[in-house]
């Protein structure tokens, strides 16, 4: 069974969906990646209070980790790479390159791109912090302006400036 529930974001609307135990995605309303509720989704009655709770307290600039259980559909090397991109601390940036050096993959790049772009849990599992090897913005599932939003809000609350 899978729940659902659209909240507002700086981003525009966000649709958080769980399995009653977990958080299993979040999905951007605009954007490449863009995503509504699927007709056979269930209203969520609750089991995604604490993920709205968290993803208001990340946009106010008040929580730099979340702490959910998380669900996501992923493979074997999927889940990788979405564990690579869990640890990139708030505020900071890494290359596919770099993910694909520390999943020990390194000739593994696009397939780390792949992977990245196909997160199920975007913002909570930190994909927008990945970056071109030059430094560049790349792909975003919600689209580059979103993506330069949370890596602006992420900078502004550490008292950095990026320069893309």
């Amino acid at each position: 069974m899978t729940y659902f529930i659209t909240v507002p974001s700086p981003i525009g609307d966000l649709t958080l969906t769980g399995d009653g135990d977990a958080l299993t995605g979040l999905y951007f309303s605009t954007g490449p990646k863009a995503r509504t509720a699927d007709p056979v989704w269930l209203p969520d009655k609750g089991t995604l209070a604490e993920a709205v709770t968290q993803l208001q307290a990340y946009f106010a600039g008040e929580l730099r980790m979340f702490d959910l259980p998380l669900r996501p559909r992923a493979t074997p090397f999927q889940s990788r790479v979405l564990r690579a991109l869990g640890e990139i601390p708030y505020g900071e940036l890494r290359s596919y390159k770099d993910i694909a050096e520390e999943i020990g993959q390194p000739k593994a790049v696009r397939a780390v791109g792949t992977a990245n772009g196909n997160n199920p849990v975007a913002i909570v599992i930190p994909c927008h912090r990945v970056v071109g090897s030059n430094g560049t913005l790349t792909g975003f599932g919600g689209g580059l302006a979103a993506k330069r939003f949370l890596l602006d809000l992420e900078s502004r609350n550490l008292g950095l400036r990026l320069s893309n």
